[in-house]
């Protein structure tokens, strides 16, 4: 008895689509509970390998060692157990404001998503090996199983998260696993009865005569081609959104690139020779050699392409290679289990060991270090003239990577890194111009005169005529004397406490406490202030919503000029978390100066709805155009309750009003679109 492919192919595309659609939905719930940083979907990716892993693990128990009818049972009761156990939305009992919250990120995942994602990753190679038992050719559905993911990663941004709240995503997801769990269930029984027919449901669960095993260097190999493919997506990905494209949702392209290569990979053709082989090595020499290089990494129209370019044909040969050496279809769940076994321990590098072992982002020059030593070990058996020159190449990638990992440990003063940022403090200028700074990836978070005489000037985007400084001013006006209570979402080198006075209270949230150690030891600022200062670890958020009233006169939230934008601290919730610190006649700032996201619309539909009269100040300093000015443009959006907090004659003169505001509603916990914030130009 046969079964129609078509039977397969439904379940499969359906899986394939909701394990790819669970992680966005999944990292955007819990992003404000973990202080929203970019770590928190570092972690997430991983723990998604790991359950991929052992998903695979069960499909090939299950075909190892239990008959066809056996099968069926076991996994229509594990699908009715999902079910049951929906829908996928996380408990507030984990919600947590942890210094480093991995685990119990990990843990929440487990027990939210954990057994859904276990099933659904076990649905490909389990369907396949079901469908090996009437045909011998079940890798196609390997190709179209990534082309669904394919899809369910590019439905969210595009498709999901601009029209749906957190809850509706979450339900709509349920909706869509319990269509793929009838699908599934279906083919679990018609499979079990094709197989009967054929093979009696021999007790063994074998349905075609074993092909020969992989030995263990085949075994090893795979492993780490697919390891390698996985720490190329992670480590190139991060280092994309750190230097070139600090935009949200960037990681949603190199994914796909991935997820493409696998595709192409698994379609039939071959792509595992030189005409891979080449680009992927030519390309890992030019990321590596512009690793370091600013002028050609802030040209993101031509570097872009080419890191793009270069995950692409890395990946590509990484997984045609797996394509190329890919067993009989007897031995095809244990093929899955290696590949998903080298992918998981490719994320577990990037993701949690990198953070944990490295002072810098050094993964990608040594993952693509490692990428040159594969392929001069796979071309070994080239001709002579192919060998040498690969080899050749590879030298190169390895020497230059070393070369640029030695270069910034010579050149900056810190190296330090964690689960939140990898931090360098360096030391540039000469004379009274000489100053300190400190930088995440490409992020100015802060520099200082090392001149005793000008270590008091506030500088980078805090400059005299910056909107905080003229805030900050109009407060004392409408104070008349009296000191001026402030606090401040963010740290960085701790600049802003340079405009304190004496019997000032200065209080600073921070969630990275190697920030808070490198603001004390290597800048004076916060000795430096006249103002009482106190600093509280955690996110700022979190934070605020435990404390007791503050009654400052501004609060000020500077989180927006990374990458990974902290939306959960520009949305309803958050504004009534501010309102509630604010004394009456108080003013609320963001610093939302960032290269490639304008949230200056978001913040005039946060306004109107929240009854809050908003002006804008855009500074460029003087001087701030050349390369070596310690000044640099900012963006400030000012709120106030009062519209006579606006009536001064240096404000009213430096603001301006905001464009107009977004469309539809302000954005909440429940709801907010990052993509519409956007601006492709990448011009500030």
């Amino acid at each position: 008895m046969s079964v129609k492919v078509v039977y397969f192919q439904l379940p499969i595309v359906l899986s394939a689509f909701l394990l790819f659609l669970l992680q966005p939905i999944m990292a955007k719930q819990i992003l404000p509970w973990f202080g929203g940083s970019a770590s928190v979907w570092n972690t997430c990716v991983f723990f998604f390998q790991l359950l991929l892993l052992l998903g695979y693990l069960y499909a090939h128990a299950l075909v190892r060692f239990a008959p066809p009818r056996t099968q069926a049972y076991i996994h229509i009761g594990m699908l009715a157990i999902c079910v049951v156990s929906l829908p996928v939305i996380a408990s507030g009992y984990w919600k947590s404001g942890e210094v480093d919250p991995a685990m119990r990120i990990l843990m929440m995942l487990a027990t939210t998503v954990g057994l859904p994602y276990f099933l659904l990753s076990s649905t490909s190679p389990l369907l396949q090996a079901w469908y090996a038992r009437t045909t011998a050719a079940p890798y196609t559905l390997f190709a179209i199983s990534n082309a669904a993911s394919l899809g369910g990663l590019l439905a969210y941004p595009f498709l999901i998260e601009p029209f749906l709240n957190i809850a509706e995503q979450a339900w709509l997801w349920s909706a869509g696993f319990v269509l793929f769990a009838c699908a599934c269930a279906y083919v679990a029984v018609v499979s079990a009865l094709a197989a009967r027919g054929t093979t009696g449901d021999r007790a063994s669960g074998r349905h075609m005569p074993l092909g020969e095993a992989p030995n263990m260097r085949l075994r090893l190999l795979w492993i780490t081609l697919s390891a390698l493919g996985s720490l190329a997506l992670i480590s190139i990905t991060a280092f994309i959104a750190q230097n070139i494209a600090s935009m949200p949702l960037i990681w949603v392209a190199p994914l796909a690139i991935y997820l493409i290569t696998f595709i192409l990979a698994f379609s039939g053709r071959d792509y595992s020779g030189w005409g891979t082989m080449l680009p992927a090595l030519a390309l890992s020499l030019a990321m590596v050699a512009s690793y370091r290089s600013i002028d050609f990494i802030q040209e993101f129209q031509f570097s872009l392409p080419v890191f793009m370019a270069g995950l692409f044909f890395i990946c590509l040969f990484c997984h045609a290679q797996l394509a190329a050496t890919k067993p009989h279809p007897s031995r095809l769940t244990e093929f899955y289990i290696l590949v998903s076994l080298g992918g998981a321990l490719g994320s577990l590098a990037g993701s949690m060991l990198a953070p944990l072992l490295l002072s810098g982002d050094f993964e990608m020059p040594i993952t693509l270090a490692l990428f040159a030593a594969l392929i001069t070990w796979r071309a070994r058996a080239a001709a002579t003239t192919y060998r040498t020159g690969v080899a050749l190449i590879a030298v190169m990638v390895a020497g230059v990577a070393t070369w640029q990992i030695a270069d910034q440990y010579a050149t900056a003063r810190v190296l330090v890194r964690n689960f939140y940022s990898a931090l360098r403090i360096l030391d540039t200028g000469e004379g009274a111009e000489r100053r300190r700074t400190m930088e995440h990836a490409g992020v100015n978070h802060g520099s200082q005169y090392l001149d005793p005489a000008r270590r008091g000037e506030a500088l980078a985007y805090y400059s005299p005529s910056s909107g905080v400084a003229l805030a900050i001013a109009r407060q004392r006006e409408l104070a008349a004397g009296k000191p001026l209570a402030a606090g401040f979402v963010g740290l960085g080198a701790g600049a802003l406490a340079a405009y304190g006075e004496s019997g000032d209270a200065f209080r600073f949230y921070e969630i990275n406490p190697q920030v808070i150690d490198l603001a004390k030891r290597e800048f004076t600022y916060l000795s430096d202030s006249k103002a009482n200062i106190s600093l509280a670890l955690g996110d700022a958020r979190l934070v605020l919503e435990t404390e007791k009233p503050q009654a400052f006169g501004l609060i000020v939230v500077d989180a927006f000029s990374g990458d990974a934008i902290p939306l959960h601290l520009l949305t309803r919730e958050a504004v009534a978390i501010y309102r509630k610190h604010l004394r009456p006649g108080g003013a609320l700032l963001f610093h939302i100066s960032n290269r490639f996201v304008d949230l200056q619309p978001a913040l005039a539909r946060l306004a109107l709805e929240e009854n809050l009269h908003a002006r804008m100040v855009i500074d460029t300093p003087e001087g701030s155009k050349n390369d070596d000015s310690p000044l640099m443009d900012s963006d400030w959006v000012l709120m106030a309750e009062d519209p006579s907090w606006f009536k001064s004659p240096k404000l009213e003169e430096e603001s301006e009003p905001l464009r107009e505001a977004m469309r539809g509603r302000a954005w909440t916990d429940n709801f907010n679109n990052i993509l519409s914030a956007i601006r492709l130009g990448g011009s500030h």
